[in-house]
């Protein structure tokens, strides 16, 4: 970063990990993501929240990181796609293996965007009918599947889900690692 910019210091937590950083005022939280942090899993498409390929999980709702000032996330709690399988693990999150499984990733941009809408949505609704589906997906432009699979995919991971398997993505969530511990 420039260290000719004005920035402010923000301090929150990025996919169950807590950072105390420096933000420059005039950047999104998609820049920062992407520029700052090295988290590419969230991509850039419209930068006008038109397209939902930015989406994140921000203290348990999805939102358009285009839309959002990187200081605005002082002690917000955010979840990228990066953040969904369990760190260390062979296996995907259920949610990502639904997507698999029903064939709703073909070129995989809008993918991670799908995700996190379905995180939110699951997060609020685990058994969503088809309308609530497409209601919490409206946001989220898909220019390859036709939104079949993809409407199947969330179906699939709502019966996949096990009783425990949304828990880390909570604001209330208490096992925050510090940013320090997984510097080894």
């Amino acid at each position: 970063m420039n260290n000719d910019q004005n920035t402010t210091k923000v301090n929150f937590k990025l996919n169950g990990i807590r950072f105390e950083r420096e933000a420059p005022v005039g950047w999104t939280l998609l820049r920062f993501l992407r520029e700052a942090l090295g988290y590419f899993g969230t991509k850039c498409g419209c930068e006008i929240g038109e397209c939902g390929v930015c989406t994140v999980l921000y203290n348990g709702r999805a939102v358009n990181s285009c839309l959002v000032m990187a200081a605005q996330i002082d002690g917000a709690n955010i979840w990228t796609i990066e953040g969904v399988a369990s760190s260390g693990a062979n296996n995907l999150h259920p949610i990502q293996q639904a997507f698999v499984d029903c064939d709703a990733v073909h070129c995989g941009f809008c993918t991670p965007g799908m995700i996190m809408s379905v995180i939110a949505l699951l997060l609020q609704n685990r058994h969503p009918d088809d309308q609530q589906i497409k209601i919490a997906l409206a946001g989220n432009l898909c220019r390859c599947t036709g939104y079949i699979q993809i409407i199947e995919a969330v179906r699939q991971a709502t019966a996949m889900i096990g009783e425990h398997d949304l828990d880390k993505f909570t604001p209330e969530d208490g096992n925050i690692k510090d940013e320090a511990i997984l510097r080894v």
